[in-house]
C-alpha cells in the first residue's frame, strides 16, 4: 500500500470514519475514495484537497511520514499549555499555517514545557517574525529590493564575521 493510501487509512481511523462517511464529508464520488485508499493512480489537487478537508487536516498531512506524525504528537503532548493560549487569545492566531502551530507547540522552556505566559511570548515573537517576512517578501517586489538585498548581504557578513 502507498504511504499516501496508508496516510488516508491511518486518518480515517484516527477520526473512526467510514467510507460512506468519508465520501460525505469530502464530497467525492465512492469510486474516487476507493481509488485513494487502493493507492491506485495519481490524485487530483482537487481529490486532495477535499480528501484532506473531508478528514480536517492539512494537505500535507496526506503525505507525512508516520515517524514525523509521532514527532509532531510528542511536541503536542508535551507542550499542553499552547492549547490554552490558542483557546484564550484566538486573535494571535489569525493566518497562522500548519507549520507556524507546529512551531509553536516545538518550543520548550528551561526545565520543559512553557507556561502560558512562555507561550504567549513565543507566540509574540512568530507574529513579529511573520510581519517581518511578509515586508521583506513585499520589498523584494519593489523598486527597493536592490537596496534591501545590500542591506541583507551587509548585516550577513557582520554575523558571519563575529561568529568565526
Amino acid at each position: 500500500m502507498l504511504p499516501f493510501a496508508h496516510n488516508v487509512r491511518r486518518l480515517m481511523v484516527r477520526r473512526g470514519m467510514t467510507l460512506r462517511q468519508l465520501v460525505a464529508a469530502s464530497g467525492l464520488h465512492e469510486r474516487t475514495v476507493k481509488a485513494a485508499l487502493h493507492g491506485n493512480g495519481k490524485p487530483h489537487a482537487r481529490t486532495l484537497h477535499r480528501l484532506a478537508c473531508g478528514l480536517e487536516v492539512a494537505t500535507d498531512e496526506l503525505f507525512q511520514h508516520p515517524a514525523a506524525l509521532a514527532a509532531q504528537q510528542f511536541d503536542r503532548q508535551t507542550n499542553p499549555e499552547v492549547d490554552e493560549v490558542i483557546r484564550s487569545r484566538p486573535a494571535l492566531f489569525v493566518d497562522w499555517s500548519a507549520a507556524d502551530f507546529e512551531e509553536l507547540f516545538s518550543y520548550f522552556g528551561t526545565g520543559g514545557a512553557l507556561s502560558v505566559e512562555g507561550d504567549t511570548q513565543v507566540v509574540l515573537a512568530i507574529n513579529e517574525k511573520r510581519a517581518v517576512h511578509q515586508k521583506v517578501a513585499l520589498l523584494l517586489e519593489s523598486g527597493e529590493a536592490p537596496t534591501l538585498r545590500g542591506l541583507v548581504d551587509l548585516l550577513y557578513q557582520k554575523i558571519a564575521v563575529t561568529e568565526i
